[in-house]
């Protein structure tokens, strides 16, 4: 009844996503490449699960 209201968690980690590979640009522009390494790393943790989200829906 108020599944309208409860918020895709989808949404929320391909925005998360989004937002860590525009810092991880931003960190390489900058000539930070460790911190480039390190966010980028946290980038594949979130779309591993977004994967995990997807197969789980189509399942």
């Amino acid at each position: 009844m108020f599944s309208i209201f409860k918020k895709d968690p989808l949404k929320k980690l391909n925005k998360k996503y989004e937002a860590k590979l525009e810092q991880a640009m931003h960190a390489q522009r900058n000539g930070d490449i460790k911190g480039y390494s390190m966010i980028t790393a946290e980038a594949e943790e979130i779309a591993n699960e977004i994967q995990a989200l997807k197969s789980d829906n189509k399942a």
